[in-house]
């Protein structure tokens, strides 16, 4: 699979299973957008991957801002002239008991998560209905289906990206736009060798999973090959959720 001369948008980029997404789609030959609030970060990634000889550009971006948005699109459009894929996989992980959750809390979460998938989506599909095609790649999770206590925000959030890949899926079909969600379960972005022989074990596959095994499942869904696939969700979280754990 090659993507020489496809733009992609790849929202928090600057770090973790983002920036691996990034920087795979960018050695495939692709202009790679890296939209993220994390300045610093988004700008070594950035130099990263221009570093090792291919092509990127850092835009400072919150998704969850409908101005940020726009200008994210306005800009990677100006510097590519058009945008071909969408990776929405920015997104805020954190766990409150239910009684301390305030309001303030839980709209942080459901607008970055939710409300940024929608706003990136929205203004990228704009752009792609002028060229008649076009996918999108939303990152859900696991825990939109399994939870843990003091997961509220974060598991409606993700269940929500789930539910809204495939009505824009639906939406989106006339333009021939794809739109597909990937729901990672334990992808390590930390150090893999401090991992035990028990967290292993807990995976059908005999591992914990890592980023790449996230931006391979990407490139695939949005190979010029593949265009029967669509308002789809793919679990990747090497059998996890399917194996029985008795403590």
């Amino acid at each position: 699979m090659t993507f020489n001369g496809k733009t992609v948008i790849v929202t928090g980029a600057a770090r973790g299973i983002g920036k691996c997404i990034a920087q795979t789609y960018a050695g495939k030959g692709a202009n790679v957008v890296i939209a993220d609030k994390d300045k610093v970060e988004g700008k070594k990634t950035e130099r990263k991957i221009l570093k090792a000889g291919y092509k990127a550009v850092f835009i400072e971006t919150d998704v969850s801002n409908p101005h940020d948005v726009y200008e994210l699109v306005h800009l990677s459009c100006g510097k590519y002239g058009n945008i071909d894929i969408l990776i929405n996989n920015a997104g805020i992980s954190r766990f409150t008991p239910i009684f301390e959750l305030t309001v303030e809390a839980w709209d942080e979460i459901i607008n970055t998560n939710l409300r940024g998938t929608f706003l990136c989506s929205r203004e990228v599909a704009k752009i792609m209905r002028i060229t008649g095609k076009g996918s999108i790649v939303n990152i859900a999770s696991t825990r939109a289906f399994m939870s843990e206590p003091d997961s509220e925000a974060y598991a409606a959030s993700k269940g929500g990206i789930v539910s809204l890949t495939h009505a824009l899926a639906a939406s989106l079909a006339k333009d021939h736009i794809q739109v597909n969600c990937i729901s990672p379960g334990w992808i390590e972005t930390g150090n893999y060798a401090l991992l035990t022989k028990d967290d292993h074990s807990q995976h059908f596959a005999g591992r914990v999973g890592k980023p790449e095994d996230i931006a391979n499942a990407c490139l695939y869904l949005t190979s010029d090959g593949n265009d029967f696939i669509s308002g789809t969700n793919i679990v990747i979280d090497g059998g996890m959720t399917k194996k029985m754990i008795y403590l």
